[in-house]
């Protein structure tokens, strides 16, 4: 793998062909970096990697962070991505999530004190299960079922931040942790079961869109290319913060108003079902990010109606490539929308 210049970084991507993952893999080489994407396609694609393949700072290696993970190159950094993210795709396999978050971070960790290179661990908000506190903050200990179905994820990621402060306060890894809220964007894939995905999809192939419970639970949405700087500058931040850092985006909507949004800005006429809600489902999700603004200097710039404007076409795209399910017939959105940053 040759270096894109004299300055560049040779940096680990695991989950490197996931969606984030593959939206970071893209920033870090436009920063001048040479970057090795680690994915099992458990859920990445190759295709989101694909325009990157000729790439010449660019690796890709088929692996399983499960089993440990050696590579030739210097590492100066890794972004531990590797995990599947949405309650269908986490709970398909509930014990192999646990062991990608437990084992898997443990041998990359070791990875990253033999190569004496920076490591960052992407956390999630679903560490504060079904809050009491409201919004969330890091130093919140969360209330979380450890025996419920969401627990495979939960409990793991909660598991893989004590490993992560350990060998911190050991002085054996840089180790740095993030704490993501939900996060969207293109190349999300259209079967992953997240809220966004589900209703866009849903709204542009003419069915019903479904809501679980009232649609009074709110979530916060950030835009995958706020959380890819967000990312970047929790890793190259100096001194090491020595604490979870939220990145996501303070604004807060129910899933009413994000499916009265969809519908929208897709032009759909698709009517609204309910469904019963799901076990251990929080009711409340919005991240304090008061941390990563006095500590990183950021903060989200893209609002909800924005991104969707360039999420929408990416999913009428992708449904059109896959002729769209059952034949519905595909509506387009509303707005004209430019093409989407990273």
């Amino acid at each position: 793998m040759k270096p894109t210049n004299g300055k560049g970084k040779t940096i680990m991507v695991t989950g490197g062909a996931g969606f984030v993952g593959s939206h970071l893999c893209d920033a870090l080489l436009a920063e001048g970096h040479r970057v090795i994407c680690v994915d099992n396609y458990q859920t990445g694609s190759e295709a989101n990697v694909r325009a990157l393949e000729n790439h010449p700072g660019f690796r890709l290696i088929e692996a399983d962070i499960c089993e440990p993970v050696s590579v030739e190159e210097k590492l100066d950094q890794i972004y531990n991505l590797a995990c599947p993210a949405s309650p269908p795709q986490y709970q398909a396999d509930p014990l192999h999530t646990m062991m990608t978050s437990v084992v898997g971070t443990a041998n990359l960790l070791r990875l990253a004190e033999q190569h004496g290179a920076s490591f960052l661990q992407a956390s999630t908000s679903e560490v504060y299960g079904d809050p009491q506190q409201h919004p969330q903050q890091e130093d919140y200990w969360g209330n979380v079922n450890c025996t419920g179905p969401r627990a495979c994820y939960d409990e793991g990621k909660r598991a893989a931040e004590t490993m992560c402060f350990d060998m911190l306060r050991a002085g054996r890894v840089d180790a740095r942790v993030v704490r993501i809220f939900n996060t969207y964007g293109p190349r999300m894939s259209p079967e992953d079961g997240r809220i966004v995905s589900n209703l866009i999809v849903q709204a542009l192939s003419g069915e019903p869109l479904t809501i679980y419970g009232t649609g009074e639970q709110t979530r916060s949405f950030c835009y995958v290319s706020d959380l890819v700087a967000g990312l970047i500058s929790l890793m190259n931040v100096d001194p090491n913060p020595g604490a979870p850092v939220n990145i996501g985006n303070p604004g807060e909507f129910t899933i009413a108003e994000l499916a009265d949004l969809v519908l929208e800005m897709t032009g759909s006429t698709s009517p609204i079902v309910h469904r019963p809600l799901p076990v251990d489902d929080p009711q409340r999700r919005r991240p304090d990010i008061t941390r990563a603004k006095q500590l990183l200097g950021w903060e989200p710039r893209i609002p909800l109606a924005q991104g969707l404007e360039l999420t929408i076409p990416w999913f009428a795209q992708s449904l059109r490539d896959s002729q769209a399910p059952r034949g519905k017939p595909i509506q387009p959105a509303r707005h004209p929308v430019a093409a989407a940053p990273l």
